[in-house]
């Protein structure tokens, strides 16, 4: 039996106006929304449909408002029936994965990951880290020219996050980051590309951020998850609650196995994927990772009708 998977994207996917047409069609979109305003005391929603853009790429803004538009499209997802055998987010986007399986509420994910936010902006001074796409070599190659670098330099560099076979993030210390880059690109990298990022997500160089980031995650109430959760970490199935914060912690300084996330999830029998969320990033790496898998979206009410046309008889 071919089996249905939810995808939730992480921070890099936001742009003004989500979810506002989800909030404005739907009651259960609307009261993830109002949840979630009322648990941080303020208008998130406001932000996500109106920005400012400056302040929605702030990360402690960002993470929240992503997370609450895709809980918002996952709601309306179940309310109309349609529930994932198995779920899966890149970074940030686990957490809406747990919100989509029961696994935690909306309004206490989003205290999680704006205090997961600010903690990550503040655990590295501006302009001391970095990140950049490489594209076009072999994920086994970057890792050993990170590793390379790292030795020689003592500088923090390493993968941060296995995008697609042809594309692997690395993040760490400026000149680090800057000198594998190059190296790289001797190696026969096509592009070496740094990225607009406000802090090095995924390297060492986040390992203050763990302690703090534990200690609000304990204080939350967390059950076990409805469907099984491939977590970033392991790239393996759990729906152990006892497993949950353990792993949230690690994923912070630990790369995003993306690559193997989808071929576990492809392994499990999943046959369609649904991004739920703003974009449709990571419905494009699946089509690169895992050709045979079936990928559909929802962000809006125009891609739900399509979504449920597609995959709403075969549930």
């Amino acid at each position: 039996m071919s089996k249905l998977a939810f995808i939730f994207p992480g921070q890099g996917s936001q742009a003004t106006g989500m979810g506002k047409a989800l909030h404005d069609a739907f009651p259960e979109a609307r009261a993830v929304f109002d949840a979630v305003d009322a648990a941080l005391g303020e208008k998130l929603s406001t932000l996500c449909f109106e920005g400012p853009d400056e302040k929605l790429r702030l990360t402690a803004n960002t993470q929240p408002c992503i997370l609450t538009v895709s809980a918002a499209a996952a709601a309306v997802l179940a309310a109309r029936g349609i529930r994932p055998d198995l779920v899966a987010g890149h970074s940030l986007g686990e957490y809406s994965a747990l919100v989509a399986v029961g696994a935690v509420s909306a309004a206490d994910a989003a205290r999680a990951v704006r205090a997961r936010g600010t903690f990550m902006q503040e655990a590295v001074p501006a302009g001391q880290g970095a990140m950049s796409a490489v594209l076009g070599l072999d994920p086994d190659r970057v890792r050993a020219i990170c590793e390379a670098v790292q030795g020689s330099t003592g500088k923090v560099v390493s993968p941060a996050n296995y995008n697609e076979p042809s594309q692997t993030v690395i993040a760490g210390d400026v000149a680090a980051v800057a000198e594998a880059g190059l190296k790289l690109k001797e190696a026969g990298a096509k592009r070496v590309l740094p990225l607009p990022v406000s802090a090095p997500f995924h390297c060492a160089l986040m390992a203050p951020v763990k302690p703090r980031l534990e200690l609000v995650l304990r204080a939350l109430a967390w059950a076990e998850p409805s469907a099984p959760v491939v977590t970033n970490v392991e790239a393996l199935p759990n729906r152990e609650a006892g497993r949950i914060v353990p792993l949230l912690v690690e994923q912070v300084t630990a790369p995003v196995r993306w690559i193997e996330i989808v071929q576990e999830l492809a392994r499990q029998g999943v046959t369609r994927v649904v991004e739920v969320g703003p974009g449709t990033v990571l419905g494009g790496l699946v089509r690169r990772i895992e050709k045979g898998v079936e990928v559909h979206s929802v962000s809006d009410p125009a891609s739900l009708e399509k979504t449920l046309a597609a995959i709403g008889a075969a549930q």
